[in-house]
């Protein structure tokens, strides 16, 4: 999968909301948050590179003390949720 691209990521307090660069990207029925991990991992794939759910986990591994089962669930759901918003295809 790749990360959708005409997005910019933006800090909001203790999370981060991803912000359309344009109006085909903007959905006022839907605000994208993130957390801090999230974040990091969106940073790391907002270049249009391809990637899957192993791919976030590793990172998640480089980035964070996390076991590979923990970091690829998470991953998992991370991807799922970004194909969900239409921000990842």
């Amino acid at each position: 999968m790749k990360a959708k691209q005409g997005f910019k990521l933006r800090p909001l307090g203790d999370e981060y909301i991803l912000i359309g660069e344009s109006i085909e990207q903007i959905n006022f029925n839907k605000m994208i948050t993130m957390n801090e991990s999230a974040a990091y991992l969106w940073q790391k794939v907002a270049d249009g590179r391809d990637f899957d759910a192993q791919a976030l986990a590793d990172l998640l591994c480089e980035e964070y003390e996390v076991s590979q089962e923990q970091a690829l669930a998470d991953a998992k759901t991370t991807a799922h949720s970004w194909l969900d918003a239409g921000i990842a295809e």
